[in-house]
Order: structure tokens, then sequence, then C-alpha cells
């Protein structure tokens, strides 16, 4: 057998792979674990591509295991024991229903996990994935946070919040402009920003500026990485609220300039064109409340087929 470089399989495939095996149908593994057909089918699917082999001859009335899914189910009945048998937390209560979200490390840091416990409550576990690549739904995803323009294709998309960005600096930093808040007083200091510099091109523009990364600038791949460094001291930031706000509400930064400008991009939520599932729906429609979207907004966004991308 080859597989991919991880040196284990995702325990998510082994729990698909073995309930489909024990009960002869994905259709029944999907049914016992409380997820759709396809992610079964998605997951085990997976399993057979980390192992460079095909686990299941898939049939019309079910699907029995192969000589190799045969010999690799007894090794994934004890390998599920052992790990259902240890002290360590392997997989969340299951009187909670999971709930997989692709994010960016931005959201998460700066707005999600204050907010966590909240959204959670006592019915769901969410398992986050960080990434910035965009989400495959084929990989057992139910939702994902995205930053970008859209419409993107093959999937529906709601932005999150309109952005008015300003620059802010650390308190100490911001003594050091005495007063000056004109684009040219603030290219004195560094420049922090992420990956794309639009957002302080459009800020500069209405003063005839146009604005260059150089040497004494910092760039950063992430937004929860441009405010920590902006806290530090390191330079002046676009603020980007709501992400920006607690470091403002606590006095980590202040304002040093009011003159503000709507952010070219924005933070979606990403959903499939699938029907989704009661769990994931029920976290959609807590988190869209809490970035304070309406309830005929949120009906929309969940309801079954097709909608606006």
């Amino acid at each position: 057998m080859v597989h991919s470089s991880t040196i284990l399989p995702p325990l998510d495939t082994l729990e698909a792979f073995a309930r489909a095996a024990r009960l002869g149908s994905f259709s029944a593994a999907a049914e016992e674990s409380g997820i759709t057909h396809g992610a079964v089918s998605r997951q085990v699917s997976r399993l057979e591509r980390w192992m460079g082999v095909r686990l299941f001859e898939r049939e019309a009335r079910g699907v029995t295991l192969t000589p190799e899914g045969m010999r690799f189910f007894a090794r994934a009945e004890e390998a599920l024991a052992l790990l259902g048998n240890s002290g360590e937390r392997w997989s969340p209560q299951r009187s909670k229903s999971v709930v997989r979200l692709s994010v960016t490390p931005s959201v998460a840091s700066l707005w999600l996990f204050q907010r966590l416990q909240r959204l959670e409550g006592a019915d769901i576990h969410l398992e986050l994935v960080l990434e910035h690549r965009l989400a495959d739904f084929g990989e057992g995803t139910d939702l994902a946070i995205r930053c970008g323009k859209g419409p993107w294709a093959g999937v529906r998309g709601l932005q999150l919040w309109r952005e008015k960005s300003f620059p802010i600096a650390s308190p100490a930093l911001a003594a050091r402009l005495k007063q000056r808040s004109d684009a040219p007083s603030l290219l004195e200091l560094p420049i922090l920003h992420d990956s794309n510099i639009e957002g302080w091109r459009r800020w500069l523009a209405p003063e005839g500026l146009d604005y260059v990364p150089r040497g004494q600038d910092r760039r950063f791949e992430d937004y929860n990485l441009v405010i920590e460094a902006c806290v530090q001291g390191l330079g002046i930031a676009l603020a980007r609220p709501p992400l920006s706000d607690a470091a403002l509400e606590d006095g980590r930064l202040v304002v040093v300039c009011d003159r503000t400008v709507d952010f070219h991009v924005a933070f979606h939520m990403i959903r499939p064109n699938d029907a989704l599932r009661a769990p994931a729906s029920e976290f959609a429609k807590r988190f869209l409340s809490e970035a304070g979207h309406d309830e005929a907004t949120i009906a929309a966004f969940i309801a079954p087929g097709r909608g606006k991308g």
C-alpha cells in the first residue's frame, strides 16, 4: 500500500470507513453518524486515496469490502477501539453534532474565538480547519469563511460585514505623530499590511499618493499578524472592523486618522449549493446573527436550493 506523507490517515475517514464496512452501506453509515451519504462517500474516497487502494466495491444495493478493505477493516477497528479506550479526548462528545468550518486564522483569532462557546451552545461542536485556500466541500467541510470580492462559482456566499478602514497604531507610536494625521506624516512611519496592499493604495489615493511598499514597511500573510505587529509598535496599519475592534476597545491600539475608506474586499460565509445538514444550518444561523444579519437574510442563505452567489 502507498499513501501520502501524512503519518496517519484522518480520524474522520477511519470512522466513516469502519461504519460503512460494519453496516455494508454508505447510507446506513451516514444515518448512524448524523452526516450525509455524500459526506461518507467523500471520506471513504479520501481514505482510499491516502492508502492508494480501493477498499470497497460499490454496488447497487450497498457496498462490499475488497480483499484489501477486509484486511484494513480489522486494523481500523483495533485502532478505533484503542483510541476509544484512551483517556484522551480524541473526538467530541456524541451528544453534540459536529460542524466543520474552514476559516482563515484572522477571523478565528480576532472574532470567532471570543464568541465560540456562545455559538456552539450545548448541542454543537465546531471543528475548525484553519486555512487560506479555497474550501473543498468534498472533504467533509460544511461551511467556510473567505475573504474576497465574490461571487464564486459553484457555491453560495454571503458578505459578513462591511469594513470601513482607517489608520491605527500603538499609543506609543501614535504619540510620535504629535497630532499630525495627514498621509505624508503617516508615511514617515513604517506601514503594515497583509498580502494585499490595495487597502493602503485606496486610503492614500485621495491625497494624490500612489503607495509602493518600501524597505521599512512590513508585509504579513494574515491580518491577525498585522494587528499583533501594530500592537507591538512596529508600524501603522489599517483597521478592518470588526476584526480590529477588540484591540481598539481595550486601548492596545488607537485611531490616528478618522478618514475612512471602504475596504476593497470583504469576508464572506461560503456554503455548498447542496442542502446544508441541520447542525450546519443551525450554526450558520447563529454565526450570521452574531455578525449582525437579519432573520430574512439568514433564512435566504441557509434555505435549500440555489441562491445568489
